[in-house]
């Protein structure tokens, strides 16, 4: 069995297992000879993978003028701390969602709601495949025409969003990667543009690591509070007017990044004065797994985050970096597409926990052979964030936050 750990044109890390369980390993398609392990590492697997980290490093170890990160399930799965009753919560992909919903209503009642809406995906054991995005949109299809006397389809649709919402509710960990990851790619020079993060998680892990890391988010949302969104808040900046040699001089402050939540977030909400974040929201303004997410995104304010997306990627000397993306959302792979054909500075990586040659993927996999600007990297999150090549020229520790331990006052 054959599993690439990267590829990137002519370049490429591969590990092959054979039946007695010997590895080989294959550096730029060529066997690597048996007498080089012997000395470096025992380990082969851990020998590949070293080689992995140092061909994406020196890929890294570079600035790009335009840095843009898009990051899906994949960065959260796995992640959370306890909440404050104590119970332990983690970011949980689609397919652990519909496990939830199961433990939430029993078997029984989520198969009748799946034959209710007429979802007839089922594998080889004659078990509904666990595509809870494929089930709300025949559910949403099906709500208006299908009426039940021990089931509404209508009151299950909102649970099931609820649970969704309940579920991204994430509180960040002090070992979380999004921590380190947030130091390395905003280590920059100040002059070029600010790193733009694009999440399509609804959770505020990205939001908790800015403000530990005491970084300033330009997030479409204003200053003042209550925060409400408007689209012009991204054409912000901030300057130190009183470091300029000259009055009209722009003298960038660091640790500033835009951030951008495609498809919502679980502190937004839509009130009569406009879009509005909040620490907790009633009905959080989020678009949930269906089919009509491509719709969906034509309306504010994700329109605006599209827009901004599909800008970023036609910027000239901009890199991509894709972590924990699935490639199945037709609306951002449409842009992505549109910038590997129209945009020829145009670079993209995708960091997945595996690299698949099929479904979704296999058109990238297959481009990926042969133009030296895509890179595939097989890595999970943490361990690209931890072997995300670290800038010590643009080293900005100066400004961590201070820490004053005041003694209790007791009255």
């Amino acid at each position: 069995m054959k599993q690439y750990l990267f590829i990137n044109g002519s370049k490429s890390v591969q590990i092959e297992k054979e039946a007695d369980d010997k590895i080989n390993v294959f550096i730029d398609g060529k066997k690597v000879d048996e007498d080089q392990f012997k000395d470096v590492l025992s380990d082969r697997e851990a020998f590949a993978k070293q080689a992995q980290r140092n061909k994406y490093r020196k890929f890294l170890n570079k600035q790009f003028e335009n840095l843009v990160i898009l990051t899906g399930a994949g960065s959260s799965v796995g992640i959370g701390a306890k909440d404050k009753n104590g119970k332990e919560k983690k970011g949980r992909l689609l397919s652990h969602l519909w496990d939830d919903v199961e433990s939430k209503y029993t078997k029984a009642k989520l198969n009748k709601f799946c034959e209710l809406v007429h979802y007839s995906m089922k594998d080889s054991r004659d078990e509904y495949v666990k595509n809870l995005e494929s089930l709300l949109s025949m559910a949403n299809a099906a709500k208006e025409y299908v009426i039940d006397k021990d089931l509404d389809i209508k009151e299950m649709i909102e649970e099931i969003q609820q649970l969704i919402k309940d579920s991204c509710e994430l509180i960040l960990p002090d070992d979380a990667p999004h921590l380190p990851f947030l130091e390395k790619i905003t280590k920059r020079k100040v002059t070029l543009p600010r790193v733009k993060v694009f999440t399509l998680n609804y959770d505020t892990l990205f939001e908790q690591a800015a403000l530990k890391k005491n970084f300033t988010l330009i997030d479409g949302f204003s200053f003042s509070f209550p925060r409400y969104f408007s689209g012009r808040n991204f054409d912000y900046d901030i300057v130190l007017r009183d470091s300029s040699r000259v009055k009209e001089e722009d003298n960038f402050i660091t640790r500033v990044l835009h951030l951008y939540k495609p498809h919502g977030s679980v502190d937004w909400e839509k009130t009569d004065r406009g879009i509005k974040q909040s620490e907790k929201v009633s009905k959080a303004l989020m678009i949930y797994p269906k089919d009509s997410k491509y719709e969906s995104s034509y309306e504010q304010p994700f329109f605006e985050m599209m827009a901004r997306f599909q800008q970023s990627l036609r910027k000239e000397n901009v890199m991509l970096i894709c972590v924990g993306f699935s490639f199945n959302d037709k609306h951002v792979v449409t842009v992505i597409q549109e910038a590997l054909e129209q945009n020829p500075s145009f670079q993209i990586i995708l960091v997945n926990k595996n690299i698949r040659d099929d479904g979704s993927l296999k058109w990238l996999y297959d481009l990926s052979f042969k133009h030296s600007n895509i890179c595939l990297i097989s890595e999970e999150f943490k361990d690209f964030a931890e072997n995300y090549p670290d800038l010590k020229t643009y080293n900005q520790d100066e400004f961590r936050a201070i820490k004053i331990n005041l003694p209790e006052t007791h009255e």
